[in-house]
């Protein structure tokens, strides 16, 4: 009775276990599904343009972030390949104490019934109840021969019932295994193409170790661009500040001193106050500002190239690479702030969401107008393709609380 409880816990245990298993790894194929075809999706796309690219720090760039995909996905691969581990882990355990357990009970029975006989007859059965030298006795054979049956039909039963769960136990560890080959199989198709990527890039990092004072130059306008972008930025912000400080003091009468008083931050009104908030509350799960494929090929902050000596960019916001004709799309609700142009990334709009603002660099065209309230996900202009550098579609996205830079990458739900 204890042996068949501790079996019965187990098999509880197991079931529970793999059925959580089950769900993980559905979770983990899913994932792993969404981001090998989002992958493709990119690779296919952007490597058109990789082929007919003039820019060769845009192409490492690029290549750099497909190699952090690549990654990504045989991260997620591996992840898949634990979860069938430990898995299989808990059948074999499984069927070792489900063997063990069938083992001595084809061994009691076998014993069991070798003592009483290989072929007793009725008759042999009848002769061993009234063969007894009392009636007390005669009764007392007659009860045991009954509970003896029914215990070798209930043991032939729980031996029937343990070969079938053993049966069932080796189709799954059969399929189990199988499962494993094929995502292994994957992996290292995967690896293969990890192993081509990290070889066009050191082919790649050659050529422009010979071509350093050109990189240089671009390098250095690129940086200009960037700081005239930033540069604008503040300088609209501070000029916001000084507006919602003028407002803030006519609604509070006290128009005179509203020009002559340095200001301390974005004055909110209840509203912007409440947007505020419920953006603040979003981090991490804000959409992201454009949809279908993308890479993200430069990241927030100063960045030092691991291989390029010389190469370092300081990045107010984040770039990212995606399709010609790809839309920018708000992050959140909000309220169009400024619409303006500067060299280097043509088109850019500011939306403010309270005192956050969220910035979209390098649009073609613009399909809203200052002052006009934004939702979330809705199409704020055409990012724009530079012809002459094989199409490539780049939009530069920011983030800033008042005038402090924030990593966009926190925010979004990537």
């Amino acid at each position: 009775m204890k042996r068949w409880l501790i079996i019965w816990c187990l098999l509880f245990g197991f079931s529970a276990a793999v059925f959580s298993q089950t769900l993980e790894m559905e979770d983990l194929r899913k994932n792993r599904e969404r981001t090998l075809k989002e992958l493709n999706e990119t690779n296919k796309k952007l490597n058109k343009t990789l082929k007919s690219a003039k820019n060769s720090l845009n192409e490492l760039n690029s290549i750099t972030a497909e190699i952090r995909q690549q990654r990504n996905l045989i991260s997620k691969i591996n992840r898949e390949i634990a979860v069938i581990n430990r898995r299989q882990r808990a059948v074999k355990d499984t069927i070792y104490l489900l063997q063990k357990d069938l083992t001595a009970k084809k061994r009691s029975y076998a014993n069991a019934v070798k003592r009483m006989g290989h072929q007793r007859s009725e008759y042999d059965e009848l002769m061993f109840i009234f063969s007894a030298s009392s009636l007390s006795q005669s009764y007392r054979r007659a009860r045991y021969l009954k509970e003896y049956s029914a215990w070798r039909k209930r043991q032939a039963a729980e031996i029937a019932e343990r070969k079938q769960q053993l049966e069932v136990l080796q189709k799954q560890l059969a399929k189990s295994v199988a499962e494993k080959n094929a995502v292994l199989k994957e992996r290292n198709a995967e690896a293969e193409v990890l192993k081509k990527q990290e070889g066009s890039k050191r082919t790649l990092i050659a050529g422009l170790k010979k071509q350093e004072k050109q990189l240089k130059r671009e390098i250095d306008r690129k940086r200009k661009q960037a700081e005239a972008l930033d540069r604008k930025l503040e300088q609209l912000i501070a000029e916001e500040e000084r507006k919602s400080s003028t407002r803030a003091d006519k609604t509070e009468g006290k128009i005179s001193t509203a020009q002559q008083r340095p200001t301390k931050g974005y004055k909110m009104t209840k509203e912007e106050l409440a947007l505020s908030g419920s953006f603040e509350k979003n981090k991490g799960k804000l959409p992201f500002p454009l949809s279908g494929s993308y890479k993200i090929v430069a990241h927030f902050g100063r960045q030092k190239h691991p291989e390029l000596r010389y190469v370092q960019t300081e990045n107010s916001g984040i770039d990212i690479e995606t399709t010609p004709g790809t839309k920018a799309r708000a992050v959140f609700n909000g309220v169009v702030s400024r619409i303006f142009v500067t060299p280097g990334y043509n088109s850019t709009i500011i939306v403010r969401h309270g005192n956050y603002l969220t910035i979209y660099a390098n649009l073609s065209e613009v399909y809203v107008r200052a002052g006009e309230k934004v939702s979330t996900g809705q199409n704020l202009g055409k990012i724009y393709s530079d012809s002459q550098d094989g199409n490539r579609t780049i939009l530069t996205f920011q983030l800033w609380k008042e005038r402090t830079k924030l990593n966009p990458e926190l925010w979004l739900n990537l």
